[in-house]
């Protein structure tokens, strides 16, 4: 029998995401980004985002099958975000989700949205090394974690986001007068600047946990620095950049050196910035570390992630969903597979 095919739907923030993945090979995915619409409010709007989700999850669904040269009959199997993320952003997804696996009376899987940020690595560089440790850097969550089988293990958080994530890079923009999204602005303005030119602090130096909100304030107050002049916002951009990326690297090397782990990963959508990038591959040649990073393409928020995780359950022989699967929108990151049930459904279900 050909290996089954996996359809994987993401809809926890603003982008909407259908991928489809056999035995480890992505096969096709598309992606609707409401970015544009949240843009003039400085950041992500929920209910904006969830009705631009009910718009794109068909469309999104149909050009992945185009892509992959598949119809709807074709899927084996369907995984969803079930969280953590927004909540009606989610409910979207998950009822799309569950139509077509009820429709098709195939298996759903919830996935939780970080393990697809890891899986992500996987449709490119191949399987996952067990262990390897991953450094995750997404939006609202940095962590470091020490993975071994992804679709069958618990996995272990060395360390932890304790206040601002990968927001940061958005707040200090606007600070500095850059356009939303902030990464991709301060990634083009470091271009052309010194990351030497602002000595911004390096926070907790002695943990594994993260911690950017003095550094978002230290910037911030860089900036109110400047009234009636210039700012010179290329400096600015560089030294901030430089000072996320000293912290993120650093702390995955010194993880990986101190556990005897001879892989890093690194995901999530702050990976797609270039200094990220840069120094976490001097620094793991320095050491000895293999590097696996995703493509750009698959940092992102996207299906392909989710279809990923869903494709290593399948294999894995994972159960599936109950049929009452709910969602969780602050579910915490024990397991690549998630399963939450709302009180309320347990109630009507009883």
């Amino acid at each position: 029998m050909a290996p089954p095919i996996v359809l994987g739907i993401e809809s926890s923030c603003d982008e909407t995401g259908a991928g489809l993945v056999r035995d480890g090979v992505l096969l096709g995915h598309a992606v609707a980004s409401s970015m544009d619409e949240h843009a003039r409010y400085g950041g992500v709007v929920p209910e904006i985002a969830s009705r631009a989700h009910l718009h794109a999850l068909r469309p999104v669904v149909r050009q992945a099958l185009d892509e992959a040269g598949l119809r709807l009959s074709d899927i084996d199997a369907v995984a969803v975000t079930t969280g953590p993320g927004l909540s009606g952003a989610l409910q979207v997804g998950l009822a799309g989700a569950k139509g077509i696996a009820y429709a098709l009376g195939v298996p759903l899987h919830g996935v939780h949205h970080l393990a697809g940020h890891v899986a992500a690595d996987t449709l490119e560089h191949g399987p996952l090394p067990n262990p390897c440790m991953v450094l995750i850097v997404s939006g609202g969550r940095t962590s470091l974690l020490r993975v071994r089988s992804l679709a069958r293990d618990p996995i272990a958080h060395l360390g932890d986001t304790l206040d601002d994530a990968g927001e940061c890079f958005d707040k200090v923009a606007r600070a500095f007068g850059l356009p939303y999204p902030g990464g991709p602005a301060i990634d083009q303005a470091a271009r052309t600047g010194d990351p030497r030119a602002v000595d911004f602090p390096r926070p907790l130096p002695g943990s594994y946990d993260f911690s950017f909100s003095g550094l978002k304030t230290a910037a911030a107050r860089w900036a109110e620095g400047h009234p009636g002049r210039e700012l010179p916002v290329a400096n600015g951009a560089a030294s901030l950049q430089e000072a996320i990326a000293d912290v993120l690297t650093r702390k995955a090397v010194a993880a990986c050196v101190e556990h005897g782990v001879g892989t890093l990963v690194v995901v999530g959508g702050v990976a797609a910035n270039s200094r990220v990038r840069s120094l976490a591959e001097e620094r793991c040649q320095a050491a000895g570390i293999n590097l696996r990073v995703p493509p750009l393409k698959l940092c992102t928020d996207n299906g392909a992630m989710i279809a990923a995780v869903g494709d290593l359950l399948v294999r894995a022989g994972a159960e599936p969903a109950p049929l009452n699967v709910s969602i969780d929108p602050s579910a915490p990151l024990e397991y690549a597979a998630l399963h939450p049930v709302s009180t309320t459904t347990k109630s009507v279900a009883a």
